[in-house]
């Protein structure tokens, strides 16, 4: 198709401009709908993949419920809660297990470095393999040790947030905190990292910019730990690559359901298993988008087919002279299906230019993330110009069809 005859076709159609627009409307809005629902499902997904990625997609996690006292009475009777020896006994149980991490939490009602004072914070006493399971990066300093674990040392890691906050010009490597009454050397900084939200699937996240990190050992010696309470608050379990979140999340439910006299003071989570139904919540929304989106473009066809018909009747003796003087019924043809693509495609990039401000809008008002696809953008993009040009190839065969004697004596 020639750039002549498209320049025709645009000439054409801009002789009936409110005509047009209101076919093209029909093509925006359907193109937008898919634009935006493409950006919108793009980037939960990438939301989803980055808040499941500091749960550990090949972890499972073991974590103490919060109980009113008299049930937690009752239970201890049975079961000391969440111990490290649960942590031990699932390291050496649990399928495909390379290594198993733990932490306690610690409130911490006054922190200080120097003259400044911060009220509250909270301390996570962690083992040496939590960093790799949350998936923590540092950007001062160093991690813990097993030499720091064994001699119970009064070290500490600092999040982004508070090491800011605590040290606002730098150098907290080596400078000594206060958490209530114990003394700690801070030996490393992490780095930040925005998540985003503060849960994933109804699953607290750790704000880790906001927390404190010392050895476990040291964490259970140096602070006082409540009565009744569990000696630890998670365990996660890291899978290698391959093996089976379900079977081992079910010996794993097995084992500390034994360990605890089938007490129910521990919730099991598994983080593929949420990122699935996640993942699926988010195919239902599309479906019904699309569904929607695709209505949408049906209707903008429809509009296409019912101008072009439109002008097929309204172009009657133009189309018979154009045959009398020798144009083909192809010419004819091509002639509508230029008219047809020019609408297609001014509307396929109006509709991309609305989805994309509308993708922005639902995540300004709405809070959502956004992400593009850029394969998948210019596909729908291309679907949507095709389904156009479509629904114009039956009134350009109706215009080649006429009879050019009957069509010059027409009065339209």
């Amino acid at each position: 198709m020639n750039t002549a005859l498209l320049r025709e076709a645009a000439e054409e159609l801009g002789r009936r401009k409110l005509r047009t627009l209101l076919t093209l409307l029909g093509m925006i809005f359907g193109v937008g709908a898919i634009v935006a629902m493409l950006a919108v499902g793009e980037g939960s997904k990438r939301e989803a993949l980055k808040l499941v990625a500091e749960l550990g997609l090949n972890n499972i996690l073991v974590r103490s419920k919060e109980l009113d006292q008299d049930t937690l009475k009752e239970l201890r009777a049975r079961t000391l809660g969440l111990t490290l020896a649960d942590a031990q006994a699932a390291a050496l149980v649990v399928p495909g297990a390379v290594s198993v991490s733990v932490y306690k939490a610690i409130q911490v009602n006054q922190l200080s470095a120097g003259a400044k004072v911060r009220e509250d914070a909270e301390l996570l006493a962690v083992s040496n393999e939590y960093r790799e399971h949350a998936g923590l990066e540092l950007t001062e300093g160093r991690w813990f040790t097993d030499e720091d674990q064994v001699s119970q040392a009064p070290v500490v890691v600092l999040g982004a947030k508070i090491s800011n906050e605590l040290f606002p010009g730098g150098d907290a490597v080596g400078q000594l905190i206060k958490a209530n009454h114990v003394w700690m050397e801070v030996v490393g900084v992490l780095g930040s990292r925005d998540i985003g939200k503060n849960d994933f699937e109804g699953v607290k996240l750790g704000l880790d910019a906001e927390r404190l990190f010392m050895p476990i050992e040291s964490g259970l010696a140096r602070f006082r730990i409540q009565a009744m309470e569990d000696q630890i608050d998670q365990l996660s379990v890291q899978l290698g690559e391959g093996q089976s979140p379900e079977a081992a999340a079910r010996v794993l439910q097995q084992l500390i359901s034994d360990r605890h006299s089938e007490a129910d003071d521990f919730t099991l989570i598994v983080p593929a298993g949420l990122y699935r139904q996640q993942q699926q919540t988010q195919r239902i929304f599309t479906v019904v988008m699309s569904s929607i989106a695709a209505i949408s473009l049906i209707v903008g066809g429809i509009g296409i087919m019912n101008i072009m018909l439109a002008n097929v009747l309204e172009r009657k003796r133009e189309i018979g002279l154009k045959r009398a003087i020798g144009a083909r019924r192809q010419d004819v043809i091509d002639q509508f299906l230029a008219e047809s693509l020019v609408i297609s495609v001014t509307g396929a990039l109006a509709g991309l230019l609305f989805g994309i401000l509308v993708a922005y809008a639902i995540a300004f008002f709405a809070g959502w993330s956004v992400a593009w696809s850029p394969v998948l953008t210019l596909l729908a993009v291309a679907v949507c110009i095709a389904v156009g040009v479509a629904f114009g190839v039956y009134p350009a065969r109706k215009a080649a069809s006429l009879d050019p004697i009957a069509a010059l004596r027409t009065d339209g």
